[in-house]
């Protein structure tokens, strides 16, 4: 097996990279990890936080060598119908990664949010496809949602962060 040394950075694509990882949209979400590529080369990821990696980015290694990231496809949701802004909204309420398409969202695998949606009139289909939603607000992007220890905190909002959870 090849090892491809250490990945620091994360660069925009300009040619393609000979080697390439397809990973779904959790597994693009990273700081350090040990990844094999689809030629079967190891690449370890090292960055100084975590970050969501997008298709077309590339991995940049130390010693120079470049990898494509492309999203895998992944079991989602497809959500159709009239009032799609309507379903979006609640999608959106429920801080649920959505991507947005002209006639469709897809969202992730979830049979509480498939049931509300078919609720409300929405035309829910299951799919397997490369899953890409919208990034963050504020231009932050994907980051994990409920901030732990002495962090400034100022935005308002109507919900709590009262809950504990793995990491």
């Amino acid at each position: 097996m090849t090892d491809l040394g250490i990945a620091t950075q994360i660069i925009t694509a300009t040619d393609p990279a000979p080697h390439s990882l397809s990973l779904t949209y959790e597994d693009r979400f990273l700081r350090r990890k040990r990844l094999t590529t689809v030629e079967g080369a190891t690449v370890l990821l090292d960055l100084p936080r975590a970050t969501s990696l997008e298709e077309g980015q590339q991995l940049a290694t130390e010693t120079g060598q470049r990898v494509d990231i492309f999203a895998a496809p992944e079991q989602l949701l497809a959500v159709s119908g009239p009032d799609l802004h309507r379903m979006a909204w609640h999608i959106g309420n429920r801080h649920t990664p959505c991507q947005i398409e002209a006639d469709r969202l897809l969202i992730q695998r979830d049979h509480v949010i498939m049931a509300m949606l078919s609720h409300l009139g929405a035309v829910v289909t299951e799919v397997t496809e490369p899953f890409t939603p919208e990034g963050g607000a504020y231009g932050h992007g994907r980051t994990h949602s409920h901030e732990h220890g002495n962090t400034l905190h100022a935005h308002a909002h109507d919900h709590t962060h009262d809950h504990s959870h793995d990491h």
